[in-house]
């Protein structure tokens, strides 16, 4: 991979973070290809003798654009009552290691993140990290992300929900 790459996908990866803490989320779906899949695997604690600790045949969440696109609505309606107040987000993205994909428009990135979130007044605040698996491909010119796999580091989510995005 070139540096030229390597400053684009990391520019590309901290504008989406920057999208989503800024709440910007119809922007956010923009960076999505029309057949993204967008999915979080459980991990289980496992003797390293007994395989992979991520069951991918159980998901935290495993989405569409569809169904991206509507949680995004969502969040404008009254219904959204984990979301009002809006929670405050921070998501940093490290580690980022670029390699070719699969077709000559795709690009396989992993990267590390951690995601911080605070509501209201509260002092406590809930994060969540681990590593993200993704394919990006490009359209028209622009990198879109075309396949998201979360994998979290912790077994039990220390998150009241999972209404943001990772």
């Amino acid at each position: 991979m070139t540096m030229e790459l390597q400053y684009e996908i990391t520019n590309f990866l901290n504008h989406e973070a920057h999208l989503l803490d800024s709440r910007r989320f119809q922007e956010w779906l923009d960076l999505l290809t029309e057949d993204i899949t967008y999915r979080m695997p459980l991990r289980v604690t496992r003797e390293a003798k007994d395989g992979s600790n991520i069951v991918n045949n159980m998901t935290f969440f495993e989405e569409s654009k569809t169904s991206l696109t509507t949680r995004v609505k969502r969040l404008s309606t009254t219904s959204a009552w984990a979301e009002d107040p809006a929670a405050r987000t921070r998501h940093f993205v490290s580690n980022i290691i670029i390699e070719s994909g699969s077709k000559p428009d795709e690009v396989h990135v992993r990267s590390h993140f951690l995601c911080m979130r605070s509501r209201g007044s509260d002092i406590s605040v809930e994060q969540i990290f681990g590593e993200r698996l993704d394919v990006l491909r490009k359209v028209n010119g622009q990198w879109k992300i075309a396949s998201r796999t979360i994998h979290p580091d912790q077994v039990v989510l220390g998150v009241m929900n999972l209404s943001m995005f990772l």
